[in-house]
């Protein structure tokens, strides 16, 4: 083994063997609390975001919405209890207990038409 070697294994300890000193340093202080209370906010800064994405997900999947246009049969995708665009006839169409509802202010009136076939009377 060389010097060399030995040198390039030095460097590659020297900012954990730094840390350490540090640590140590304030813990013979009695500021052991600090030293904890770092780690801990370290800790969440490292964890918190892992938490939030698999959190985000599970809301995710209880809240988006596929489904098609009740009026175009268009499928579209969107967030439960919010309100969407067509994107295929334009219509607006509010989410609603994981389905598509057609949007209609207060006091609107909506008709479904039925197509009623002709028939003459010979009696």
């Amino acid at each position: 083994m060389s010097f060399k070697n030995l040198q390039f294994n030095f460097d590659n300890i020297r900012p954990w063997l730094t840390l350490l000193a540090i640590a140590w340093l304030l813990a013979s202080l009695g500021l052991g609390w600090l030293v904890n209370s770092l780690v801990i906010i370290v800790g969440l800064l490292l964890f918190l975001p892992v938490i939030a994405f698999f959190g985000f997900r599970w809301w995710l999947t209880k809240n988006l919405v596929t489904d098609q246009c009740p009026v175009c049969k268009y499928e579209l995708t969107g967030v439960n209890n919010s309100q969407i665009q067509c994107s295929n006839c334009g219509e607006q169409l509010l989410v609603k207990n994981l389905q598509f509802q057609r949007f209609t202010p207060e006091g609107t009136i909506d008709v479904t038409a039925v197509e009623v076939q002709a028939q003459s009377l010979e009696d």
